[in-house]
């Protein structure tokens, strides 16, 4: 076969592709981890209704959820769920890099809710994930 342009390309994202999926093996055989299903506007929920994310950090005035203090996990799977309990999709973070985003966004986002309004957590939109400042939020 001759190597082609096209060839040599598809050659580099297979090994990308492959090193993703080791990273994934390792987690979930090596790794202490922590889930949060989010429900949708019809089971009590709204991530599907706001387009926001809601990390938990304390609830009664004590550490909870992604807090330093209340966790032991290396890595959180945040899971959006539809109406029939089945999952949408699922966003996985390092713990520690979840934390400093809560860190930073404690400020602007944090809101009382469940549980009578008794846990603090950071609701904000979910695409601000994916913007640079949260992305880059390690060099600030």
């Amino acid at each position: 076969m001759i190597k082609t342009k096209a060839n040599k390309k598809f050659d580099l994202d297979l090994k990308y592709g492959e090193i993703g999926q080791d990273q994934i093996h390792n987690i979930l055989l090596n790794s202490k981890i922590e889930v949060k299903r989010e429900r949708p506007y019809s089971e009590g929920g709204w991530w599907d209704k706001t387009g926001n994310i809601c990390i938990e950090y304390e609830c009664n005035g004590k550490p909870s959820g992604v807090n330093k203090a209340s966790t032991e996990s290396d890595y959180w799977f945040h899971i959006f769920c539809k109406e029939n309990k089945s999952n949408h999709c699922m966003i996985v973070f390092e713990v520690s890099r979840l934390q400093k985003i809560v860190e930073k966004y404690k400020g602007t986002y944090t809101r009382m809710v469940g549980d009578g309004n008794r846990v603090k957590a950071v609701v904000m939109p979910i695409t601000k994930l994916f913007e640079s400042e949260t992305i880059n939020v390690e060099t600030d």
